[in-house]
């Protein structure tokens, strides 16, 4: 059993009923992978200088691709991420409010995911169906039981448990989408003030990063559990994931509806179909 990335995309999106498209993150490295990407794909670039998280929001609720460089990014965070800035003062002023002082925040910045200066050429994103590429990492901006669910997946079809992750300041996106590629591990973040506030995570979605070369083992995980019983992990049977009813409630239980024999509208009914 093998998947297209549009196969995988829908499957994803319909059975965990996720808000967004997954966003296929790829980092490229060469000349030769750029105009790879170019050649195979119609692609937007950024008129003005963006945040990263700005760059998904075409691929996740437009379903467009974008190919985005550094001359096209704005964030201070994704550029010194991406390895094409420095850490510098501006930065460090920038963090002094989540830190206790100017050592804390240095050594908290240098502890932050990054990539070697200038390693990448560019950063595309898109759609998971619209993938000509392997993506670098798997980007899903979900609720927490669309997340638990997947986390699962990762864990039974990676035989990973427990599942670490990695929380950053100011770097859930960007940094978040790093270091599940420079690890080759599942993420899960919460938003950071920067993709919050700006109004780039409408409902203060969670943050969901599978590596590219993992995202068909967890969706084979996904479609074996369709297969047998449904997409919910928490009611198994029930087609919808988010489903918050106690499973051992008694109270809370449905059956198909009769009618009554003795109903005026019943008896009306029966002598019309006569």
């Amino acid at each position: 059993m093998t998947f297209s990335y549009a196969e995988m995309d829908a499957l994803l999106y319909e059975e965990l009923r996720l808000y967004h498209h997954p966003i296929a993150v790829t980092f490229l490295c060469t000349p030769e992978e750029v105009e790879n990407y170019k050649r195979n794909n119609e692609f937007l670039e950024p008129v003005k200088p963006l945040t990263f998280c700005q760059w998904e929001i075409a691929a996740r609720m437009q379903g467009k691709n974008v190919l985005g460089t550094a001359e096209k990014l704005a964030c201070s965070s994704a550029r010194i991420g991406f390895g094409w800035q420095k850490i510098d003062e501006q930065e460090i002023a920038s963090h002094l409010k989540y830190c206790t002082d100017r050592e804390q925040t240095i050594r908290f910045l240098e502890s932050k995911p990054r990539l070697p200066a200038n390693s990448v050429l560019a950063v595309a994103v898109g759609p998971l169906g619209k993938a000509v590429l392997p993506p670098s990492v798997v980007h899903m901006y979900c609720d927490s039981m669309q997340a638990y669910h997947l986390a699962c997946d990762y864990m039974a079809a990676t035989n990973t448990h427990p599942l670490p992750t990695q929380l950053l300041m100011s770097s859930s996106a960007c940094g978040g989408s790093i270091w599940s590629w420079q690890n080759t591990a599942f993420n899960f973040c919460t938003p950071c003030s920067g993709s919050y506030n700006a109004g780039k995570t409408e409902r203060g979605e969670s943050n969901v990063f599978i590596p590219g070369a993992r995202i068909e083992a967890v969706v084979k995980r996904l479609a074996t559990r369709v297969h047998t019983a449904s997409s919910s992990i928490t009611r198994p049977g029930d087609c919808f994931p988010g489903s918050d009813i106690c499973k051992n409630c008694p109270l809370i239980i449905f059956k198909k509806g009769t009618s009554c024999s003795n109903c005026p509208k019943t008896k009306q009914a029966d002598k019309s179909q006569t």
